[in-house]
């Protein structure tokens, strides 16, 4: 989760000597963790876990040392701030959970050790008993904090919602707060990242509506701003995953690789960045070679291509204005307003992720193009050989470049399958669905 920071919210402040040399600690550790690349270059990333270990033996040292003075004068401070340095690796801590635990016997009402408790309970996958302790510190004061992690517990519970309507509520309330804490503190990185990858959410749980990735990509360039959040491999992962489905691959290709960068241990980063790799490979193979189909096969299925198979915008071509086009006199980066393409399913594209259901299509004129559909049911898929029409398409030339290699190919985007003429008919309301997909909440 790691959504606290060396920046928590306000609580009286130390009179006692000991407590106080102690919180300065504590927060210059933090400081350490959450500026270690404005200090350390890229290159000793894979040095930071160590480095901080370190850091956190030494503060830990200190409590020993002042350990009389202190919990004498505020016992309960002095084990939340116990807590919170065990806390700062992101590996599971029960020795932190058991300080703040007791420190919140003592005293109830310290926010910031709610806070903390609820991001132990997080590590350990116990998501209700961590929104309880962000409820709980809500419940004493208003804080980014809280809310921005009570944002993720919410995106998480939906994940699990038996219906699609108490995951739509989670959805939305993750949003909620996520954009209550933007408001507590303009300036704060982390809550504008929690709000983007709840945007994200919404992508998947909601509608695979493009406008809630600009939403996301817009939180996402406030939250790059602050540096402590551009300096965590979850931020440009999460970044990534949505630059991605944007269909922006190359800005997706240099995020997953700014997140292998930061966090070189990372092996979910470097999957993802190489099936990326892969699946641009496969799809320029595949309409640079119409999807492997021979050529006398191919003049086969392209024989009947008609426009007998547009179906009802055969009989509404006058009505609507469209003109039957081939996929070479499309606009790149617009909808092709006022024009219909037609062509035949010669290949699928395969990949882990189910979105976008992916096909290549290749026209009478022998023109392919690759076919990205969103929102669409489980089985709904067109199948080789299919007719398919496409009415004013959103057209893209796409032109990757990475390290050595170039990606080339046309590109349509289909944000409804309802948008889609197959053989003749036009595909129905059941064809329409939604997936869900999780954005990584990764402790730094």
């Amino acid at each position: 989760m790691a959504t606290s920071t060396s920046e928590e919210c306000q609580e009286p402040l130390v009179t006692d000597a000991a407590l106080e040399k102690l919180q300065i600690a504590v927060e210059q550790l933090y400081h350490f963790r959450d500026f270690f690349f404005e200090s350390h270059s890229i290159d000793e990333a894979y040095r930071k876990n160590d480095l901080l270990k370190e850091k956190m033996d030494e503060t830990l040292q200190l409590f020993t040392e002042l350990k009389g003075q202190a919990d004498k004068s505020d016992k309960a401070r002095y084990l939340f701030l116990l807590g919170r340095t065990l806390n700062v690796m992101s590996d599971v801590n029960t020795e932190a959970e058991e300080c703040l635990s007791k420190a919140l016997k003592l005293n109830p009402g310290l926010v910031n050790a709610w806070n903390e408790l609820g991001e132990c309970f997080w590590k350990r996958g116990k998501t209700r008993d961590a929104m309880n302790c962000f409820e709980n510190a809500l419940s004493h004061a208003r804080n980014r904090v809280s809310l921005r992690s009570l944002s993720i517990t919410y995106r998480d519970e939906a994940s699990r919602a038996k219906t699609t309507e108490e995951r739509r509520r989670l959805v939305e309330l993750g949003v909620k707060v996520a954009k209550e804490a933007v408001a507590h503190d303009f300036d704060d990185g982390t809550s504008w990242a929690i709000l983007a990858n709840a945007h994200l959410s919404e992508f998947f749980n909601v509608a695979q509506n493009p406008l809630f990735l600009k939403s996301a990509l817009a939180a996402y360039a406030w939250a790059e701003k602050d540096p402590i959040t551009r300096s965590t491999a979850e931020f440009h992962y999460n970044k990534a995953i949505t630059l991605k489905y944007d269909e922006d691959y190359k800005q997706a290709l240099e995020a997953f690789s700014v997140a292998c960068s930061l966090d070189p241990t990372w092996e979910s980063a470097a999957q993802k960045l190489e099936d990326l790799i892969i699946y641009l490979g496969k799809i320029h193979e595949l309409v640079e070679k119409k999807g492997k189909v021979g050529g006398k096969k191919l003049q086969g299925m392209l024989k009947n291509l008609s426009p007998d198979l547009l179906g009802p915008y055969k009989e509404q071509f006058k009505d609507l204005n469209m003109t039957l086009c081939p996929l070479t006199e499309l606009t790149p980066g617009c909808v092709n307003k006022g024009k219909v393409v037609l062509g035949r399913v010669v290949c699928h594209v395969r990949h882990d992720d189910g979105v976008p259901f992916l096909f290549c299509m290749t026209d009478k004129q022998q023109n392919t193009v690759a076919v990205s559909v969103y929102n669409l049911a489980e089985g709904k898929g067109v199948i080789i050989g299919d007719a398919v029409a496409i009415p004013e398409p959103y057209f893209f030339q796409k032109h990757v470049s990475h390290k050595d290699k170039e990606y080339s190919f046309g590109s349509v985007r289909v944000n409804s399958p309802m948008m889609l003429v197959v053989n003749g008919k036009k595909l129905g309301q059941d064809c329409e669905a939604g997936i869900t997909l999780s954005t990584f909440n990764k402790p730094d």
